[in-house]
């Protein structure tokens, strides 16, 4: 058993269009072993295609609204450059490292967000010298089919209305909202999706 090092934990809220926002809410625990993997053509990074498709693989994770999410190790030194859907918005997220992100390579750290404009590349790099403690850069790449709607928010609830938003404040009081699985239930064990 490994104790110590570095742990990051990502929990992802997806938006859905106005039609869609009072569909019967749905959780996934998607372990790292359910990922499709890749490498990059070097071997200098490796890339978990965790929802949507990336190279012909398709990624667990299952939404109602069209997106991807990869998570990529980076190796000091290494560059990614992944195909991306034209019609998708994408940003990267830097869970730990330095690197470079954009044909610019326009420099991120750890805790940034970098938000691409129109094209159909992503391009990160991982910066040669990394900190003593980490072996390279780690990011989320996340992108989807833009909504175009207004949003209103409050914790973790997005709505297009305050009104929306107070009401599922309510329904989440009087539990209508469902409970997240007090332990682990594999994918399809159910006779259903987990």
């Amino acid at each position: 058993m490994v104790s110590g090092g570095l742990f990051h934990g990502v929990q992802l809220w997806v938006n859905l269009p106005k039609a869609d926002k009072w569909l019967e809410p749905k959780y996934q625990d998607l372990r790292a072993g359910a990922s499709a993997l890749l490498t990059t053509p070097d071997g200098g990074a490796l890339i978990r295609v965790i929802a949507g498709e990336l190279a012909g693989l398709t990624g667990p994770g299952s939404t109602y609204t069209p997106m991807a999410m990869m998570h990529a190790t980076v190796s000091p030194g290494a560059t990614v450059r992944l195909p991306w859907r034209r019609d998708f918005n994408a940003l990267v997220y830097v869970l730990s490292g330095a690197g470079s992100v954009g044909p610019d390579r326009h420099p991120v750290h750890t805790g940034q967000a970098a938000l691409f404009g129109p094209g159909d590349t992503i391009t990160v790099a991982g910066n040669e010298r990394q900190e003593s403690c980490l072996p390279g850069l780690d990011v989320i790449i996340l992108g989807g089919r833009p909504i175009r709607e207004p949003i209103a928010w409050a914790g973790p609830f997005v709505m297009n209305t305050k009104a929306e938003v107070l009401e599922a404040f309510e329904d989440y009081q009087k539990g209508k909202l469902g409970v997240v699985p007090a332990t682990y239930v594999p994918h399809g064990s159910l006779g259903g999706n987990a």
